[in-house]
């Protein structure tokens, strides 16, 4: 028998970042000099930082 992966077992589990302004932070995928960059963005403020957990 073949039983589930253990990838397949475990749970997703998303967290929201917030700013200090209160404002939600999204990640974005930016296209700069031939390179795919991506940064947090604060969509109240438009603070960007490299991760959302420099935020705080």
């Amino acid at each position: 028998m073949a039983g589930a992966s253990k990838n397949s077992r475990t749970t997703v589990a998303t967290h929201k970042f917030f700013c200090e302004c209160g404002g939600e932070v999204v990640m974005k995928t930016m296209f700069e000099g031939g390179k795919l960059k991506n940064v947090a963005e604060c969509q109240k403020c438009k603070r960007t930082e490299r991760r959302p957990k420099d935020f705080k």
